[in-house]
């Protein structure tokens, strides 16, 4: 594994801080996330701390930490979204899959995001399951949803 982050960073020359967005997002398209050995080895490539790593890869939500599920759920937390009963949904969810956001369920079937927007808040509660949206969300709705994936 150390050795295909390593020909990923090597491509990345000078090694220029510059360059750090780029192999965060080369590193992810190959791994599925920012792997703990790939934060190393950026910091020994571009000479920065690890905290600078997390500091500008948690700011783009593009970036994940944690291995992907199979099936990958976004919950909108938006205004609408949270006045229509977003946060319930969210608690409703983390019960019935035994996840918190940013984590990706034991069997690998299911990673959890939650998300400030997905932009669809005449709609609300909005779920995203891949590229799927689902609008006007109930516990009931969403648990028959995932039954469909595997």
């Amino acid at each position: 594994m150390a050795g295909s982050i390593v020909s990923i960073i090597g491509k990345y020359t000078p090694r220029d801080k510059s360059n750090l967005i780029a192999i965060l997002q080369n590193v992810q398209k190959k791994k599925g996330y920012i792997t703990p050995e790939a934060v190393d080895s950026i910091a020994n490539h571009l000479s920065i701390s690890r905290s600078q790593i997390f500091g500008v890869a948690s700011f783009y939500s593009q970036f994940k930490f944690y291995p992907p599920g199979r099936n990958s759920i976004k919950i909108c937390l938006g205004t609408a979204c949270h006045v229509q009963g977003g946060d319930f949904l969210l608690n409703a969810l983390k019960s019935e899959i035994g996840i918190s956001p940013n984590e990706t369920t034991a069997d690998g079937r299911f990673d959890l995001e939650r998300v400030a927007c997905l932009g669809c808040c005449a709609l609300a509660p909005v779920v995203m399951v891949n590229d799927a949206i689902f609008s006007n969300m109930s516990v009931v709705k969403l648990k028959e949803i995932l039954n469909q994936y595997e």
